[in-house]
């Protein structure tokens, strides 16, 4: 059976995120998606950067990156949202390495684009028995120190449909860059979420600080018109983004390394792709301009007429 193609654009309604900045960003999570993600979560998907919301065709689904204000107290504007049609749209807060977060974002989209999607297994909480994980592939290892580098453009780790067996298994990977080491684990800084049927209770195992991780109840989500993932969001979003970055030295570190090992290679090729466009040129400009041609004489055919 076919895959539907999925359509993602990443587009900025910020100044300080430019088209070029889109561009590089965009291979690099189109890479990352067509590499690592499809043949995981059996997904088909572009991502294309577009210069302004106006120029996104229909039928695309937009990672935008914004300004919000530093000094305010919540976030309600970042993350994945349904619009009026109930078409799913992700917000990305312009910050250092926004391309973590985008790439989060966008991956989350593509797993689960109605923020709805629930696996069923083991609680994390002993005692309670089975219950429904709502589906965000990143979050449990989403931050920066567990990223990995597409095109040398930072980009977020996410688990695998192994993540929610129900006991480990030697030789199975739960996460794309192996550091989830067991079913349902929560790496420092990230987070899971999950639905007790009976009670209706939504609870989180958080990892945002401290030695080791801790269970909280959220209570009931009962928000209309808004997807699970939307109400989590809400209530986790900030302390999420905060820990997500928690690893930035490190970060920064890596992408510098790439970049060494890459730039110079790039600059070369790019010398080399210049140097052929003008042998090009050059050949076609001597094709164009043959220059004098020698004169030919007629022979007259015997018993033909003459001109008049």
């Amino acid at each position: 059976m076919a895959t539907i193609l999925r359509q993602v654009a990443l587009v900025s309604e910020t100044p300080l995120v430019t088209f070029p900045d889109l561009a590089i960003v965009s291979a690099a999570i189109q890479k990352q998606v067509t590499r690592d993600l499809a043949p995981i979560w059996e997904v088909e998907a572009t991502v294309d950067a577009f210069t302004q919301l106006d120029d996104i065709p229909p039928g695309y689904w937009p990672v935008i990156i914004v300004t919000t204000d530093p000094n305010a107290d919540d976030s309600p504007t970042g993350g994945i949202h349904l619009d009026r049609t109930n078409q799913p749209f992700a917000v990305v807060e312009y910050m250092d390495h926004w391309s973590l977060v985008a790439s989060h974002e966008t991956l989350e989209m593509l797993v689960d684009p109605f923020g709805n999607r629930l696996l069923a297994g083991d609680s994390p909480m002993q005692g309670q028995g089975r219950v429904e994980f709502l589906v965000e592939v990143c979050d449990p290892s989403e931050a920066s120190e567990f990223s990995y580098t597409s095109n040398g453009i930072v980009v977020s780790d996410f688990y695998t449909p192994h993540y929610f067996d129900p006991v480990r298994a030697p030789g199975v990977r739960y996460s794309f860059t192996d550091f989830i080491k067991t079913p349902r684990q929560v790496l420092k800084g990230g987070y899971l979420s999950w639905h007790e049927p009976v009670s209706d209770i939504w609870w989180q195992q958080t990892f945002f600080s401290g030695s080791d991780s801790k269970i909280d109840a959220l209570g009931k989500l009962t928000e209309i018109g808004a997807s699970l993932r939307a109400q989590i969001d809400k209530k986790t979003q900030k302390r999420s983004l905060k820990a997500m970055m928690r690893g930035k030295a490190k970060l920064s570190s890596a992408v510098r390394e790439y970049s060494q090992k890459i730039v110079p290679s790039s600059k070369k090729k790019a010398m080399v792709w210049r140097e052929h466009i003008e042998q090009l040129r050059s050949l076609s400009s001597d094709g164009d301009d043959p220059g004098p041609q020698p004169a030919t004489k007629t022979r007259r055919r015997k018993g033909t007429a003459k001109d008049g």
